[in-house]
C-alpha cells in the first residue's frame, strides 16, 4: 500500500470523531414524521391491546363447559363493542379484534362448530386459553417503544400511531448542499455536445441524502476554475450543515476543490486505499463540514454510503449510524491482489454471492444491478468457495 493512502476504517474513524450532532428539537405531526430521528424516547401510556380479545371470527366460551353437549349462543360481540358477563354453560359469537367477556378463557374458531337450533357444537379438541390475544401483548403501559436517537420508518410511524401519539418530538432535518464540478458536465434534458456528460452525481447524491430525511441544497454545477469553486464553497458554507461536492479532488491542473477548501478551511484527510474511490477529501470549509467525492459514479455512490453517511447519521442524532457487516460464499473469483481495500459490486442470492461483469468507477450500472458490496481487504484475493465479507444495500438505505 502507498504510505500516502489512509485506510478506509482509519479514515472513517477520524471522520466521526468530528461530528457534531444536531441539538435543534421541532414537533411534527406523526403523518410528517417519515424519516425524522426521535428526540426523545417514546413511552407508552396504553396497554396495546387495551383489553384481552379474540384472535379469531367464532365463539368464546368457558373451557370447562365444553363437555356440555350443546352450549347455547348467549351473546353477539362484535370488535368496538362491550361485552357483557358470559352465562355459566353457554357461548357468545365473537369476531376478530372484539372483546373477550368476563368468564370467558377460550374461543374457538367458527371452522371447528356445527351450528345447530339449540346451540353449537365442538367438533375439534380445544386448548385451554386459544385464540385469545392477551391484554398488553403488543406493549405494555409505561414500556418504552422508541428510544432517542431512532429513525422512523413507517413501521415506527404505525408503532407509534397504535399507542395514541400524534405529535413527536424530533431533531430538525440537516441542510446538505450539493454541488459537481467540471466543465464537462452537463444537466440531463438538456442535448450534448462532443466531450459532454450528463451530470449524474448531482442526482445519485440528491437521492441518496432525500432517502435520509435530509434537506437538500443545489449548488449546481461550479466551472473548472480556483476562484468560481471558493465563490461556491462560501456561499454554500453559508447556508448549509455540510457540504458535500463530486469531482475536483484529484491531482489534475483542473482540479481546483481541494486547493479551495484548504484555502478556506481545513483538510483532515485525502486519498484512501479505497477502490473505487481513491481521491476523498473531509475537511471543513469556514467551519462547515466539507466531503469532496470523487468525480467518477460508481465511485461517488461507494464513498458516500461508507464514508458520508455514517457521519450524516451521527450528525442527525441517529444513535446506531453504521452498517452491519455480514458474511456470504463466493461464486466467484478474484485473483488480483490490490493496494486499496475494494468494494465489489455484487449481488447476494441465497447466501451465494456473485460480482457484476464489470467493476469499473465509471461504470454506474453496476451499483443498480447490485444488492450488496463484496469486500476484498488489502493484498486479499478470493476463490469461489471462499467466505467473504459483504455489506448488503440494504444497510446502506438504498
Amino acid at each position: 500500500m502507498t504510505k500516502s493512502l489512509m485506510p478506509v476504517d482509519q479514515a472513517i474513524e477520524i471522520i466521526l470523531a468530528k461530528v457534531k450532532s444536531v441539538t435543534d428539537i421541532q414537533s411534527v405531526s406523526l403523518l410528517n414524521a417519515l424519516g425524522r430521528v426521535l428526540a426523545e424516547d417514546q413511552v407508552s401510556t396504553i396497554d396495546v391491546p387495551p383489553l384481552d380479545n379474540s384472535a379469531m371470527d367464532g365463539y368464546a366460551l368457558r373451557f370447562d363447559d365444553i363437555a356440555e353437549q350443546r352450549l347455547t349462543v348467549s351473546q353477539r360481540i362484535a370488535a368496538g363493542e362491550v361485552a357483557q358477563p358470559l352465562v355459566a354453560g353457554t357461548a357468545a359469537r365473537i369476531f376478530t379484534g372484539a372483546s373477550i367477556p368476563v368468564g370467558a378463557d377460550t374461543v374457538v374458531m367458527q371452522e371447528n362448530v356445527a351450528v345447530h337450533d339449540d346451540g353449537i357444537e365442538i367438533l375439534h379438541s380445544v386448548k385451554r386459553g386459544q385464540n385469545i390475544r392477551p391484554r398488553g401483548q403488543d406493549i405494555r403501559r409505561a414500556s418504552c417503544v422508541l428510544s432517542r436517537g431512532e429513525q422512523l420508518r413507517p413501521q415506527e410511524i404505525g408503532l407509534l400511531a397504535s399507542i395514541g401519539v400524534e405529535q413527536v418530538n424530533v431533531f430538525r432535518r440537516l441542510k446538505v448542499a450539493v454541488m459537481s464540478t467540471g466543465d464537462e458536465l452537463v444537466e440531463p434534458g438538456l442535448p450534448l455536445t462532443e466531450g459532454q456528460i450528463y451530470n449524474s452525481n448531482r442526482y445519485t447524491l440528491s437521492a441518496l441524502l432525500m432517502a435520509l430525511g435530509c434537506e437538500v441544497i443545489d449548488g449546481g454545477i461550479v466551472k473548472d476554475d480556483f476562484s468560481s469553486t471558493c465563490d461556491q464553497l462560501k456561499t454554500l458554507a453559508s447556508s448549509a450543515d455540510v457540504i458535500i461536492s463530486s469531482g475536483g479532488v484529484s491531482v489534475g491542473e483542473e482540479d481546483h476543490v481541494k486547493a479551495a477548501v484548504e484555502s478556506m478551511g481545513d483538510l483532515s484527510l485525502w486519498k484512501l486505499a479505497i477502490k473505487p474511490g481513491k481521491p476523498l477529501a473531509f475537511g471543513d470549509v469556514a467551519g462547515t463540514p466539507f466531503f469532496g467525492l470523487p468525480g467518477n459514479p460508481s465511485s461517488v455512490f461507494v464513498t458516500f454510503c461508507l464514508c458520508a453517511r455514517p457521519y450524516l447519521r451521527a450528525m442527525q442524532g441517529v444513535e446506531n449510524f453504521e452498517p452491519i457487516f455480514t458474511r456470504a460464499t463466493a461464486a466467484f473469483d478474484w485473483l488480483r491482489a490490490g493496494s486499496r481495500q475494494e468494494y465489489l459490486r455484487a449481488q447476494v442470492v441465497d447466501g451465494k454471492v456473485t460480482l457484476f461483469n464489470n467493476q469499473s468507477s465509471g461504470v454506474l450500472a453496476s451499483a443498480s444491478w447490485a444488492n450488496a458490496l463484496v469486500v476484498v481487504p488489502i493484498g486479499g484475493t478470493v476463490t469461489a468457495g471462499d467466505d467473504v465479507g459483504v455489506v448488503m444495500m440494504s444497510e446502506l438505505g438504498c
